[in-house]
Parts: structure tokens; sequence; C-alpha cells
């Protein structure tokens, strides 16, 4: 019995310890995340742009942002808005001089680098420089720096310069393995987004596409370049094809960058610029922190009017209910679409879409909220990177759509895919099952057996009508017939450029592009703007959010570049519950 006394008494002092522990803990990080003290830019400085995190649409109201905790590396992630914000910000700020464009590999999509890239044009507006240095040039990240002043590269380091290319992970030979077969139900000779379960090599139509729109994305990719160095187009394309470009030297001798440098001889270079003492440290500012510094008076925006836009973030993949930073709950974006059209302050709204699509029925509840809306007051749409199929269709009904270049959208197709894992059941667990029923489809979709003919009629019935009202809603809100709409639709995806040509896209632009457009169709000259959905407080992320970042995190750090493939696995499990309009596949450029 003494024991047992010693091990409750035990017990609770250890909670008692714990929970104090975990008051102080939660106590510190509130007050660290919360704190909002204006940060002080010295005179002579540089803003300090390194970007090596998947750059989200808005900067993460993180708690654990800037703190190293059980191991999780508290880097300090900026999201596109802060960073475009920031950009604009330094270009009239008298203290900053110039901006180093630091070793960042862009692993976010294009159109992303495309804004960001346009932000640091304009920047040099103002007469000051931009200073572009790197270890290491992806390709991704080369193009952005290639809008400097001057591009230099480490004498040792290493520049890729070969080309693009799109890779498949197919899994239909895992598939068969297990006993698995992957039953499927589409509309759309391109939609593919099935043939990773079903093929172990690209059909005709798919390769036909990619070739395609990976074309698009590289001629701009090219042009962009050619433009802002001063090369020939072709002479590009043929060092890439013909694989020139292997040394530091080599791209020093095509005038790919303009001097192979060492850090040191960065800095220095910095210190001359910036007319600081090469015995003194540089003067400079990182993004994170410049959020916070005194902010400029833009001519555009007057913070004390009345008018305003909403600009509505909808990025991640479209489902059903709350939703949350990283993907499009259905719910939670009808309930901000729907709360700014009610709002009469609110003149306009732009509908920021970064999509591959998801849910087709999430995806009409939130189009059924963008009709209503433009009914009332414009509304405008602004593509990021991908804004395809269920993103395309959340879109199709705005008075516009402006999409970047390199933006990918179309996939206009709806499937289904309901798994049969009779043989994993029967032939390699050796499970089997019996049961009764009322009526003849009572078991309609039982993944213990195979669809029957009469069972994939009512399920093809079902998708066919869901692509008939995806192609009406897309006629109507483009203007065109839907028989046009479905000769350019199918499934197939396009590019920003080529959405424009074929008027599935009304013109190229950004973001603060679509921001004009929204208040010239709303007869305003100053607006201020408001964001949504609202991001969840600190608490309440705390509370709701720290669990699943921590096991992301740490399935991250185990998976390294491998963990796209496991969100592919999970997709493919998403799929199998309800009919999807989503893209083919994730894209990644390499």
């Amino acid at each position: 019995m003494k024991q047992f006394f010693k091990f409750v008494l035990a017990t609770i002092v250890g909670i008692i310890i714990v929970s104090i522990l975990a008051i102080f803990f939660i106590v510190g990080i509130i007050t660290i995340a919360s704190s909002d003290k204006a940060v002080e830019v010295d005179t002579n400085s540089l803003l300090h742009i390194k970007i090596n995190y998947d750059i989200k649409e808005r900067t993460p109201n993180n708690p654990f942002s800037g703190l190293d905790f059980l191991g999780i590396d508290g880097e300090k992630s900026v999201g596109l808005n802060d960073i475009l914000a920031n950009i604009k910000k330094a270009k009239t700020d008298d203290n900053i001089k110039g901006i180093f464009l630091d070793e960042s590999y862009m692993i976010s999509g294009q159109a992303t680098t495309e804004e960001i890239r346009n932000a640091l044009i304009d920047f040099k507006k103002s007469g000051k420089f931009v200073i572009a240095y790197s270890e290491i040039y992806t390709q991704g990240f080369y193009y952005l720096a290639s809008v400097a002043d001057k591009v230099y590269i480490n004498p040792k380091g290493f520049f890729e310069f070969k080309g693009f290319s799109s890779e498949i992970t197919f899994l239909k030979g895992a598939l068969d393995k297990l006993g698995i077969e992957a039953q499927i139900i589409k509309v759309g000779t391109y939609k593919s987004a099935v043939e990773p379960l079903i093929l172990t090599k690209m059909s005709d139509a798919n390769r036909l596409q990619v070739t395609s729109y990976l074309g698009s994305l590289y001629d701009h990719f090219l042009t962009g370049i050619s433009k802002n160095r001063n090369i020939n187009k072709d002479s590009l394309f043929n060092l890439a094809n013909n694989g020139i470009i292997q040394e530091p030297e080599d791209a020093l001798k095509y005038k790919l960058v303009d001097g192979l440098k060492y850090k040191d001889e960065i800095l220095a270079e910095l210190k001359q610029r910036t007319g600081i003492s090469q015995k003194k440290d540089i003067h400079s500012v990182e993004l994170a922190d410049y959020t916070k510094s005194s902010p400029k008076t833009d001519g555009n925006i007057v913070n004390t009017s009345k008018n305003r836009i909403a600009v509505i973030y909808a990025s991640g993949e479209i489902t059903g209910g709350e939703g949350d930073d990283n993907n499009i709950g259905s719910e939670n974006i009808s309930k901000a679409i729907r709360k700014v059209r009610l709002d009469d302050k609110i003149k306009a709204v732009v509908l920021r879409v970064n999509s591959p699509g998801g849910s087709s029925l999430a995806s009409d509840v939130i189009w059924r909220e963008v009709v209503l809306t433009k009914k009332v007051k414009p509304i405008i749409v602004s593509m990021g990177d991908v804004a395809a199929s269920g993103g395309y269709y959340i879109a199709c009904a705005a008075d516009s759509i402006i999409a970047e270049p390199n933006t990918i959208t179309g996939s206009i197709g709806i499937f289904a895919v309901l798994p049969n894992l009779q043989k994993l059941f029967n032939d390699k667990l050796g499970v089997t099952f019996d049961g009764v029923k009322t009526g003849k489809y009572a078991d309609l979709g039982d993944v213990s057996r195979p669809l029957t003919p009469e069972e994939k009629a009512i399920l093809q019935k079902s998708v066919n009508r869901g692509y008939d009202t995806f192609t009406k809603a897309v006629a109507d809100g483009r203007g065109k017939t839907q028989a046009y709409i479905n000769s350019i639709g199918q499934g197939r995806v396009w590019t920003g450029s080529q959405a424009v040509k074929i008027g599935l896209v009304d013109r190229l632009g950004n973001i603060s592009d679509a921001v004009k457009s929204a208040a010239k169709k709303a007869n305003l000259k100053d607006y201020k703007i408001v964001t949504y959905p609202e991001q969840k407080s600190i608490l309440n992320k705390f509370g709701e959010g720290l669990t699943s970042e921590v096991k992301a995190h740490f399935v991250k750090a185990e998976l390294g570049e491998n963990y796209r493939y496991y969100e592919q696995i999970k997709g493919v499990t998403q799929m199998m519950r309800t009919p999807q309009a989503r893209m083919p596949y994730d894209i990644v450029i390499k």
C-alpha cells in the first residue's frame, strides 16, 4: 500500500509539473507570436530575400514561426502577399538601397515565381539595384534571378539549364500486385487523373496535352530570360538542348551570369553599393522582419476610405466542410463569399484561386456563391499557380478572369474511382464476404466485389450529368456555347497564355491587376483592401492545428523529396470517395 501511494504521489506531482510547464510554454508562445513591435530599418540597408520554402498565398498565422521546439525547424515563412507587399514598400523606402536576392530554390509553382519576378522588375524602376547570388542555381531560381542587375555564382557552384520535363508516377503495377482494381468512370478524353491507376505509361492524348502546355511554359521561360539577359531565345534553347552549360564557367561564357564570385566578394560589393565601410557589417533586413517595418502610404489606397475591396483566398484542394489554410473547404469559402456579398461597405471582390480542384460537389457549392455575388457587385478572379478543374469551376462565373502566362488551368472534366478489392481480400488475405440485401442496388459501391454492368451505367450517368453541369456553368460564365466548351474541355490542361487564346481567361496579369480591375468596374478611386477568410487566431491554431502540423513536419523530414509521392497516395484514397473535378496530377517542373 505504501508503494502504491508513492506512485500516486509521484504521478500527481508529475501532472502538476507538466501542467505548469505547459502554461509557461503556451504563454511564451502567445507572447512571442503576438508581438507586433515595429521593426526599425537602418539607413543604407538591403532587403535580404532568401526563399527556401514552399510559398503560400498568405503568410501563415503560425505561433511557432521563428521558434525551434521538439526538433521542429522554426524558420519564418513569408506568404506571397507579404513578399509582394514588401518589395513594393522597399521601392519607396529611402532606407532601402537595394535587394540582395540570395540562394533560393523556388520550389513553388511558376506563376508564384512570375509574380515575384515582376515585382522585382517594378522595384528596379526606382533606380535601386538588385544583386543575385547563389552556389546552386535551379532553373526556377535562375528565372527569378535573371532580372537582377548582376547575377553571380560561386566559382565551384552548380548551374542548372537543361529544359523542362514532366514526370508522372504510375501505380497500376503496385495495385496489380496487391490485387486491387481501380474501376474508372469518367468524362473527358484528356481527363488523365485516373491514368496512374489503370496504365503503366502515358496515353497518347495525355502525352499530347503535356507536350503542348510544357512547351508553352518553356517558351515563356526562355522569352523572359532572353529579354532580361539580352540573349537570343534560340541561342538559349540550343544551350539547354545541347547540354552546353555544365560548369559555372560555361554560364559566364554564354552570359547567363555576370561573374564567378565567392560570398566574401559579394559582401564586399554590397558594402560598396550601400556605402558601408568594408570593416563594418552590412545593414540588412529579412523579408519576415520587414513586414513589421513602418508602412509607406500607397498612392492608390487610402486606408481611411469607407469603400472596400475584398480579396478572398481560395488555396488548396477543394473539399466539403470547413477546410483550413491549406485546403478549400466549401463551407468556409462559401461563408466568406456570402459575407462580403452582404456587406455594403465592400464594393467589389477579388477571388484568388490557387487550386487543382477536388470534390465536384464542393466546387459547385462555391460556384453558386460566386454566381449570386456577381449579380450584386463585381467579382474578379486572379489565378495563381494552378486554377484547374474544380479550381476553374469556382472561377468561371466571375465577371472576368486574370491569370499569369504560366498558370495551369482548364482541365474541365469529371471522374470517379471505385476500388475493387476482391482479389486482395480473397486471394491475398483469404477473407470472404456474404450477406443479404433488400434491393438490387442496396450494396452499390461495395469495394469487396467488382461493379456490375448495370451499376457502372448508373455511375457513368451520374458522372455524365456532372460534366454536363460543369460545361454549362463554364459556357454561361464565359458567354460561349456548351458545344464549344466541350471541344476545349474534355479534361484538357492549358497554360494561362493558351487559355487567353481559347477564351477561358480574359487577360494576363497578377493579383494587383485583378484588384485594379475590380476597382475600375466598381468605379472606385480610393479603397481599402480587406482579406478573407479570416485566419484563425493564435489560440485556435494552437488548439486545433498543432497535432497535424507536427505530424506533417516529421513525415516531411523523414521522406524528404519523396513527400510528394506520399501526398499523391493520400490523394488517391481521397479520389475514391466522391466524384472529382481535379487536375490529372501535381505538376513539378524539373
